[in-house]
């Protein structure tokens, strides 16, 4: 069985320019994987997702750097393209590249400032899909009738699909292959999603896709009411507070490594912490020794 791979997300709380310390703690701690999401205009302050992997990047050197998930439609593709590019390079090819579409939650505005309709976000999403690769590795592509070469070339990160199980990501994840990124899975869903997906999969002759799992991290001894918070927090994306609390890891790193070692029995090869309870470097520490049980 393939070792299980943990990584955090780098906390997008005050103070934002902490990055560093998070990412060198998360290497030091090893720990596989940095993450950071996107957003242009969110419900709180949030610095650029590929500035602060690069500050991560320039403070590290093994540690993977994860995008959970770039809204590739807030971008002009090439421009994106040539950021991830960019940071293969700075990296030394490091870069896992998560893509998905947005959602609803923070709102309209950041599109409208973009110019994208919200509603055309998911094909655009598609369109851009299909020449990313080839501008991230300095080959020629047709962007808007143009036929471009991005120069350096890089090599192509893993691709993670993000987005619920609907069939619009089972269709990304067939058509354009890499893994699937799912925000806070059950054990249950997470299992039958492996199975739907190496079912469609065998049917195209392919293998099937992998599973990376993010869950929300609060480990120690954290109040009632933080961990009450987070609960409503992770409600206003949607989630019935039952859900919502089940896609929390709190407790203490044995008790956390019970939670990991479901979702990793259920398909995932790789689960993100998602740290929340006001300290992050304190979150990062007792992740890491969460994954050490894991592997003991």
């Amino acid at each position: 069985m393939e070792k299980l791979k943990v990584g955090v997300g780098l906390s997008s709380g005050s103070p934002q320019a902490a990055v560093v310390p998070q990412a060198r703690l998360a290497e030091e701690a090893g720990l596989e994987s940095v993450w950071t999401g996107d957003h242009l205009i969110a419900a709180k302050p949030f610095l650029d997702s590929t500035l602060r992997l690069a500050a991560a990047a320039a403070a590290t050197e093994r540690v993977k750097l994860g995008f959970g998930v770039m809204v590739l439609a807030l971008r002009p593709v090439a421009w994106a393209a040539k950021q991830v590019a960019t940071l293969q390079h700075l990296s030394g090819g490091r870069v896992l590249l998560g893509i998905g579409t947005g959602g609803a939650v923070h709102g309209d505005a950041a599109w409208k400032a973009v110019g994208v309709p919200y509603a055309e976000r998911g094909k655009r999403t598609d369109a851009a899909l299909e020449v990313l690769p080839d501008l991230v590795e300095g080959k020629p592509a047709t962007v808007n009738g143009e036929q471009v070469t991005l120069e350096p070339g890089a090599p192509m990160p893993p691709l993670l699909i993000g987005g619920g199980f609907g069939k619009a990501t089972i269709r990304r994840l067939l058509r354009f292959g890499g893994e699937w990124y799912a925000g806070f899975p059950t054990p249950g869903a997470l299992k039958d999603a492996e199975a739907r997906l190496e079912e469609l999969a065998a049917e195209q002759g392919r293998p099937a896709p992998k599973l990376t799992a993010s869950i929300s991290i609060g480990l120690g001894d954290l109040p009632a009411s933080v961990v009450d918070a987070q609960v409503r927090g992770l409600m206003q994306y949607g989630m019935p507070e039952e859900a919502a609390r089940n896609a929390l890891a709190v407790g203490s790193p044995a008790q956390a490594a019970e939670r990991l070692a479901a979702l990793a029995e259920a398909g995932a090869h790789r689960i993100i912490g998602l740290p929340f309870g006001g300290d992050p470097l304190r979150q990062i520490e007792l992740l890491g020794e969460t994954a050490r049980l894991l592997t003991a």
